[in-house]
């Protein structure tokens, strides 16, 4: 709330104050560049940010409500919540994600430890495919998993359960079950994660969070965000440009030289790539769900 050091961590640490950096906004100049390989001498460094709220920022959410997924080796979900901080009843994060002179925005944070690491395993694991890019043509060479749900808790589970002993769990196998049914299942349950982060948001933030962007390299792939859409019951945005980290903090460090004007120039410049739109009916929708909390439950219970 007042983006200073916390002095009850200090003490609990024993960290002297006088150690530790000035906390400063996100849009200042931090200094100059001296020495660095292709970069002149003197090049002001003027943005300070993290990954994924840099690619909040890349992906224009200013207001209030706006939300983003990035689909990376992980996936991680943010919502901006304001100029006031929304403590999660849910087990989320609550973070500063940018500040612009004097004014802190804040944001909830969801992570899922495993997205496009579960299409690595498929390929260098399971050796069902050569290249990651061939995982969508496999998935989609049949018409749906045939039952098979994958949680794919391979590094434990992150929000909303932090279960780090969790496996991960196949379920719905039988004599029918091919490679494709388990790529499928594999694409799928990265979907079901952040459908069960975003509505843990939503519960947070006291609406339903929509539309969401969505960018990472995994949000090239169009089975994924269809059934991603369809779980959420809302319109996926895709970024027309997926690496949004690198343009956020690029983005900041522009507007704080006055290269963009205000958020606004930088707002009419976001250009969205496709729209998928929901495409299955509530009840379908509450019955996949309710079949991943089954399948969550058996991964809470073999981690105990």
């Amino acid at each position: 709330r007042r983006c200073e050091w916390d002095e009850d961590m200090l003490k609990l640490f024993k960290i002297p104050r006088a150690v530790l950096p000035e906390i400063a906004p996100s849009c200042v100049e931090y200094g100059k560049t001296k020495g660095f390989l292709n970069i002149p001498d003197g090049t002001p460094i003027t943005g300070m940010i993290g990954d994924q709220q840099a690619a909040l920022f890349g992906q224009a959410c200013f207001e209030k409500g706006s939300a983003k997924c990035t689909y990376g080796t992980g996936a991680f979900v943010l919502v901006n919540t304001g100029g006031t901080p929304v403590i999660s009843k849910h087990r989320l994060l609550t973070t500063v994600v940018w500040q612009l002179g004097k004014e802190a925005t804040y944001g909830l944070e969801g992570s899922a430890f495993i997205a496009g690491a579960a299409v690595q395993w498929l390929r260098d694991g399971m050796k069902m495919i050569s290249k990651s890019s061939d995982v969508e043509a496999l998935a989609e060479s049949v018409k749906d998993s045939d039952g098979v749900l994958l949680v794919p808790a391979f590094s434990g589970m992150g929000a909303p359960h932090w279960l780090a002993g969790a496996t991960g769990l196949v379920t719905g196998i039988t004599r029918r079950t091919n490679s494709a049914h388990l790529a499928r299942a594999a694409l799928e349950g990265v979907a079901y994660q952040i459908a069960e982060l975003m509505i843990a948001m939503g519960k947070d933030y006291g609406r339903t969070v929509k539309p969401v962007k969505s960018d990472g390299g995994a949000a090239a792939n169009d089975l994924l965000m269809q059934f991603q859409a369809d779980l959420l019951g809302v319109d996926l945005v895709r970024s027309q440009i997926l690496e949004t980290t690198a343009l956020g903090a690029g983005l900041q460090a522009g507007l704080t030289i006055g290269f963009w004007k205000d958020l606004n120039e930088i707002k009419s410049k976001w250009k969205a790539a496709r729209t998928f739109s929901p495409k299955i009916k509530s009840g379908e929708r509450k019955a996949l769900l309710a079949r991943w909390d089954k399948a969550m439950r058996a991964v809470k219970l073999l981690a105990e």
